[in-house]
């Protein structure tokens, strides 16, 4: 229930519906410019999680599928390191900005908190899905067990 009136909050009174927006024209940006598609589908997640994101995480997807693929190969490291000079670190900048505007006031401090979250996925958002506190939880309790066992033997 308070994800969900946070969740309420967030979208009307902590910029969900314009960071959701911004990032939206963001990823029909990269959509149109073919040879941007990559990015724009790692915008539309990032999208999709700034118009809800109380009770949600944003994890690499080798971690929460342990297999490779396309966006946590070197390929998507290489997209990363592309996208932060040229977007992601005004992206974070910015959600950064607002995030420090927002921990002026002791109510804003979640909504702060969010922004801060926006920021550090804006960094490298290729090869992240976004899913809930509990599955990533999940996630990273099972990689974390196996790489203990990994070390045991």
């Amino acid at each position: 229930m308070l994800r969900l009136v946070l969740n309420i909050l967030w979208l009307l009174l902590g910029g969900g519906i314009v960071a959701g927006l911004v990032w939206m024209f963001i990823s029909l940006i990269c959509f149109i410019s073919i040879i941007g598609i990559p990015w724009g589908r790692a915008c539309f997640n990032i999208a999709l999680f700034s118009f809800w994101p109380f009770g949600s995480d944003a994890i690499d997807r080798e971690e929460l599928s342990g297999k490779d693929d396309i966006g946590t190969s070197p390929f998507g490291t290489i997209g990363n390191i592309i996208w932060f000079f040229l977007a992601g670190i005004w992206l974070a900048i910015a959600h950064v900005c607002v995030a420090i505007c927002y921990a002026v006031t002791i109510i804003g401090i979640p909504f702060a908190i969010q922004h801060i979250k926006f920021a550090g996925i804006s960094l490298a958002p290729i090869g992240k899905s976004v899913v809930s506190y509990e599955i990533a939880a999940a996630a990273k309790a099972k990689n974390a067990a196996a790489k203990v066992d990994a070390i045991r033997s």
